[in-house]
């Protein structure tokens, strides 16, 4: 009789093995399904615009997380450069005067030497972005990349 009751605690002892390491299975399936969707639309939580580029047009009214780095080697600065497209020149009637494609470039082209050499102060820069569309999140934001942080 002891030994049946012995041999039924040795099978409850092995039944919670098993499922320990079933639920432990379960566990790295769900991880690794997470870590595959993390950063893109299929992830409802985090925001794939801030993880991937730091900015989302949404701001403070997105309804997904925007994760910010206590430390990063990438620094952004918002609405930094004054594309002079999003200010156009105006007639006095009103009408809209198209700038010269070489005065924007000059424009742009200075604007980039003057940050770079002045974020070069800092660390040696290993990328710079300067966005110069037109579209309200990313409006003139700069991204600087330094070698270390």
């Amino acid at each position: 009789h002891k030994n049946k009751e012995k041999r039924k605690g040795e099978k409850k002892h092995l039944d919670n093995t098993h499922t320990h390491k079933v639920s432990l299975a379960c566990v790295y399936i769900m991880a690794d399904r997470l870590a595959s969707i993390i950063g893109t639309e299929k992830d409802k939580v985090n925001c794939p615009f801030y993880l991937k580029i730091g900015c989302c047009r949404h701001g403070d009214r997105c309804s997904r997380i925007h994760i910010r780095p206590t430390f990063s080697q990438t620094l952004l600065i918002p609405r930094m450069y004054p594309n002079p497209k999003a200010n156009p020149q105006m007639t006095p009637e009103g009408e809209v005067i198209p700038y010269d494609r070489g005065f924007l470039r000059e424009h742009f082209d200075n604007f980039y030497e003057d940050v770079f050499s002045e974020l070069s102060n800092y660390g040696e820069v290993e990328q710079l972005e300067v966005c110069d569309n037109l579209c309200e999140h990313l409006m003139g934001s700069v991204f600087a990349k330094f070698r270390t942080e």
